[in-house]
């Protein structure tokens, strides 16, 4: 078990869940807790029976729970058995289409709803709908059936879904090359002080957050990927900003991560600290007006709600609009109340 063994079709083959290389300015923790931070729906007892199961290497040797990581430690989390994801099911589950044809069709997914199986779903996904309704889906650079690119679990809106080879080449050059238009409209804490404007900033992972990604600048923008937000501010509502943003390019948690960045994150968004109350009053009856609006949007408040591109055979512009989701316009409708009370 101590060896690293290439995935083989052999019984004894160990598969790879999870790798990370810790960052160079990790300071000395036990693997338990550091894994804690990696690893999605994870539990430490999970990770502690990993250890004991002797499945977690660090440099390639089997390591003990109480293991202390360095920087530059390449840790992989290996079992005997494939990844859940690598296994996909087809599932009836109803999709909202927009648009379809022989090259391709756009969905209109709603929240709540992850787009491909991962570590804690693996099942109920926008892939498990589409290869039980669809034969043959082209795999893209991830061997992910039909998908051009992806929004978050949490996110509602337009996705475009390959149903050919031709039409997941020209689709994912699109995505690449900029040439896709897409608008998603968001809900952020505070009034932004510009009626618009641009956040530039490489995105990479959270150096002690896994889940979490985050902005690199100057000397430390190598560790991420160049990103480009367009932001325009639809409607003042005090101490929240209804805000439409155009996507450059598209890094995972992009708008989310950059609206925090610039000190405006997202109205509800758990995973970057937008659960909270983070603009506003102390008075009581305020804190129950954020936490009403919570329970109506229970979930970050983004929506991509426009999506455009060139056919992949007719070479014809589309372009697809979708309203904003009813949970989204009750919360808006809410705060628009409240601020007019206020008169702010």
């Amino acid at each position: 078990m101590e060896d690293y063994t290439p995935q083989l079709p052999d019984e004894d083959n160990l598969y790879e869940h999870h790798a990370f290389t810790v960052d160079k300015g990790q300071t000395p923790l036990r693997i338990d807790k550091y894994l804690m931070n990696f690893v999605e729906n994870a539990t430490r007892s999970k990770i502690q029976a990993a250890a004991k199961n002797g499945s977690i290497f660090v440099n390639d040797v089997v390591v003990k729970s109480n293991y202390k990581v360095k920087p530059f430690d390449e840790i992989r989390v290996l079992f005997a058995h494939p990844p859940f994801e690598n296994l996909l099911v087809g599932e009836d589950i109803p999709l909202d289409v927009v648009y379809e044809d022989d090259e391709l069709l756009v969905v209109n997914k709603p929240a709540g709803i992850v787009v491909h199986p991962g570590h804690g779903n693996y099942s109920g996904t926008l892939i498990n709908a589409l290869i039980y309704r669809f034969d043959n889906l082209p795999n893209n650079s991830s061997e992910r059936p039909g998908l051009v690119h992806r929004i978050d679990k949490d996110t509602s809106g337009l996705l475009v879904v390959a149903k050919t080879e031709t039409a997941m080449a020209h689709l994912s050059l699109q995505f690449a090359n900029k040439t896709s238009e897409r608008e998603y409209v968001a809900i952020v804490w505070g009034n932004m002080e510009e009626d618009e404007g641009t956040v530039e900033g490489n995105i990479g992972r959270h150096p002690k957050n896994r889940l979490q990604n985050t902005v690199f600048l100057d000397d430390e923008a190598d560790k991420g990927k160049p990103a480009v937000t367009h932001y325009k501010v639809l409607e003042r509502l005090g101490y929240v900003t209804l805000v439409s943003c155009k996507l450059e390019t598209g890094r995972t948690h992009q708008i989310r991560v950059h609206m925090k960045h610039i000190g405006h994150t997202l109205f509800n968004d758990e995973r970057y600290g937008g659960e909270k109350v983070l603009k506003g009053t102390t008075f009581t009856k305020y804190k129950q007006f954020v936490d009403n609006c919570f329970k109506v949007l229970p979930r970050q408040a983004l929506h991509a709600k426009t999506l455009g591109f060139v056919h992949p055979k007719t070479g014809e512009f589309l372009k697809f609009d979708t309203p904003i989701p009813d949970d989204m316009k009750e919360c808006i409708e809410k705060w628009r109340t409240y601020s007019k009370h206020q008169g702010a």
